[in-house]
């Protein structure tokens, strides 16, 4: 851990003696690239922008990451993830987020969109090919996106298409036997008025266990492909269409626990991890109705999961003399369409392709209707025999089959305007009907079929009051208050009291002051957020063993904590220190707590939320000579977390990685060698705290493990 620490420390150390300095020649220094958040209801700058927002460009995609949005979590403050699955699928902002789902209705707490297509608690299908960026904009997003955005909100944008014949390929491979290839081709169709891009990739690793008792190195493996198309139609300089579609395939093996925590594994049923998704997202925008503009973007998405998993993660050698052998495995197929109108005052051309806002009062109003539809079949198995003792033996299967379906309507509005010439204020607000119905039955093998209906609907409403002041060229200063909910819920894990079946709506309310500038002739740019939220009527995830000799029996549930608070910091930093050097850097602070949650009747000890680290930082160095050569290095960090709630009380260990990129790029090609977990450091990215060793099952913590080092060679040629 120490070796991380020291190199994080001495990168700061140049980074602050460098900027206090006046070695670097001034006219070989350029200004770092605007940034506009798009994921608003307007495209404004990033220092206009009243709210933290954190965004990755496509250059820091290309330099930091590798094939997943996995690769550049670390580089977003008071952003986490929760494993249980070969890819993140379920993100913590601000320590705000779901950690699996195993039953029931999805009911995510951060919104999770690729190209407005609604991928929420479907995270496995962003891959970073031909991504342009993305943004995450942290805090309550109630006018903006409503009952899926209570914690914030991840924005991934696809590269767009080009006006220009052109286009690349790419090859990459690696140790563990990762292999990857790609294509993208873009340009324009003058006889339609259109342009077009068509990016394809197909990404295959072996992961980064073995199964002692398989034989084999490929239990845990990643298959992964990556289809993207962008049409943009253009018939007149007032009417634009943009239509995109997304194919991602991941097709992933899921064999990541261990006995002994390791990574050899022992399981007789490796497990699976499929998301296959298909979206289409159109989005018209027309400005030619005088002083206004229209946009309506309407979105369609199908996806199917399989998930499976070894129950005992062992078999029959490991576990002799006694049988025992338990399976799960869930085929879930998701459903989602949305169609949205907004109409608002037409913004000036502003610099950067941004919007600059109307020096007056401006407008924007919405509607938004969104359905979901998801079917999910979950067979669980399994069979225990103690030879000494019969009374232990059981033998259970249970297929539990259900239908859900929900739709959201919301309407929302949002005005601008100046208070004076260096102030500016913003008021948004939605409403929302959330209204779903849910269904299923239960077959047992030893036991009566089972069967449950709900219906619940709720009326819902956020919003946010914003001031924004001006103190000098490129500095901005704000306050933000902003109230975001989240519909309620029912659980379905079986031995539930009655009073536990239904869970309510919670809200929170967030207050933040922040601090944006971009000085020193553009070279550097700062961006810094203090926050607290209030909660109401939280809802937390516990977990309980109702049978020691069963896996199967850990079941999950949710409940409402009366209250509860998040608050920090999160700020980053970025700065043009040459014209071949640039440094960056982020830091969150965090700390949060729940009060009042009763489980079983008793009302837990306050404190501090699962997957919530109290600290996370990322440091890095850039350095790209006009020639071709370059180096990336970057040092990142998380403090300690719990995994879960009571009574699970155990935790990570804090850690640091380091990881790096050396190669050479020109205009007509690039090579590269890059490193990642350099120093083979362990991590984990989820944990879980429970008996599943006969024939006495102790309480013990078992831990899925984050990526070894590993390592490879790229090469892409351009055209």
């Amino acid at each position: 851990m120490g070796s991380q620490f020291s190199a994080l420390i001495l990168l700061f150390a140049a980074f602050t003696f460098s900027s206090g300095s006046n070695a670097a020649d001034e006219a070989d220094r350029q200004s770092l690239d605007e940034i506009i958040v798009t994921a608003t209801l307007r495209s404004v700058p990033l220092e206009e922008t009243p709210g933290s927002v954190s965004v990755l460009s496509g250059q820091t995609l290309q330099d930091a990451g590798q094939q997943h949005f996995e690769d550049v979590l670390a580089l977003v403050p008071n952003l986490n993830w929760a494993g249980d699955t070969s890819r993140p699928r379920y993100f913590q902002i601000r320590g705000i987020g779901e950690l699996q789902q195993y039953q029931g209705a999805p009911n995510p707490s951060v919104g999770f969109l690729i190209d407005d297509i609604d991928f929420s608690g479907l995270g496995s299908a962003a891959t970073l090919f031909d991504v342009d960026h993305i943004e995450v904009l942290h805090g309550p997003q109630g006018t903006l996106y409503g009952a899926n955005a209570l914690a914030g909100l991840i924005y991934v944008k696809s590269a767009e298409p080009s006006d220009t014949f052109g286009g690349r390929a790419e090859v990459d491979v690696g140790d563990y036997n990762e292999r990857s290839y790609g294509a993208v081709l873009t340009g324009p169709v003058s006889s339609l008025d259109s342009e077009f891009r068509l990016a394809v990739q197909q990404y295959t690793s072996d992961g980064f266990y073995h199964n002692a008792y398989l034989g084999r190195s490929n239990t845990d493996s990643r298959d992964e492909l990556t289809v993207r198309g962008k049409w943009r139609f253009e018939p007149s300089d007032v009417w634009r269409v943009d239509v995109t579609l997304l194919r991602a395939q991941i097709d992933n093996g899921y064999d990541a626990f261990a006995i002994d925590n390791s990574r050899t594994t022992e399981s007789d049923h490796p497990g699976v991890d499929r998301q296959f998704s298909t979206g289409v997202s159109a989005r018209s925008t027309y400005s030619g109705l005088g002083s206004a503009t229209l946009t309506t973007i309407a979105t369609y998405a199908d996806t199917k999961v399989n998930y499976g998993f070894d129950g005992d993660w062992g078999n029959p050698q490991l576990w002799a003399p006694y049988a025992y052998d338990f399976t799960e495995y869930q085929v879930r197929h998701r459903s989602t369409r949305s169609l949205e109108f907004r109409l608002g005052d037409t913004p000036a051309s502003g610099s950067g392709g941004s919007s600059e806002i109307s020096p007056g009062i401006s407008w924007l109003f919405g509607v938004y209707a969104f359905e979901l539809r998801e079917s999910l079949t979950d067979t669980m198995a399994g069979i225990y025999v103690d030879p000494f003792d019969a009374t232990q033996n059981s033998d259970s299967l249970s297929v539990t089959s259900s239908e859900y379906r929900s739709r959201n309507g919301a309407v929302y509005g949002q005005m601008d305007g100046n208070l004076t010439d260096r102030a500016r204020w913003s008021l948004g607000l939605r409403g929302e009907r959330h209204t779903s119905r849910y269904s299923d039955m239960t077959t047992n093998l030893d036991a009566p079929t089972t069967a449950n209906n709900f219906g619940p609907a709720d009326n819902l409403w956020g919003g946010q009051a914003s001031l924004d002041y001006a103190l000098a060229e490129g500095q901005h200063v704000y306050a933000l208050i902003a109230r975001g909910y989240k519909a309620s819920g029912f659980n379905l894990s079986p031995g539930l009291p009655t009073n536990q079946l239904l869970f309510t709506p919670e809200s929170d309310l967030n207050f933040e002051v922040g601090h944006k500038a971009q000085i020193d002739d553009g070279r550097l740019r700062i961006d810094t957020s203090l926050f607290y939220m209030l909660r109401h009527n939280e809802q937390l995830l516990t977990s309980e063993q109702l049978d020691p000799n069963n896996p199967n029996t850990f079941i999950f549930f949710t409940g409402n904590a009366k209250s509860g608070f998040n608050y920090g910091l999160e700020s980053t930093a970025a700065w043009a220190a040459t014209k071949s050097l640039e440094f960056g850097g982020s830091l969150g602070l965090l700390q949060t707590q729940y009060h009042g949650f009763v489980q079983n009747g008793v009302t837990l000890p306050d404190r501090a939320l699962p997957h919530a680290p109290p600290w996370q930082a990322s440091i890095n160095a850039t350095w790209r000579d006009p020639r071709g050569p370059y180096a990336r290095l970057d040092v990142t960090g998380m403090g300690s977390f719990l995994y879960d709630l009571p009574p699970n009380n155990t935790r990570s260990n804090a850690y640091g990685l380091v990881n790096g990129k050396l190669g050479w790029d020109t205009p007509r090609w690039e090579a590269y060698l890059w490193g990642r977990n350099l120093l083979d450091k362990n991590y984990t990215v989820r944990g879980f705290f429970f008996g599943d060793e006969p024939p006495d099952f102790p309480n013990k913590l078992y831990v899925q493990l984050g990526e070894p080092r590993n390592w490879g060679v790229h090469f892409t040629v351009r055209f």
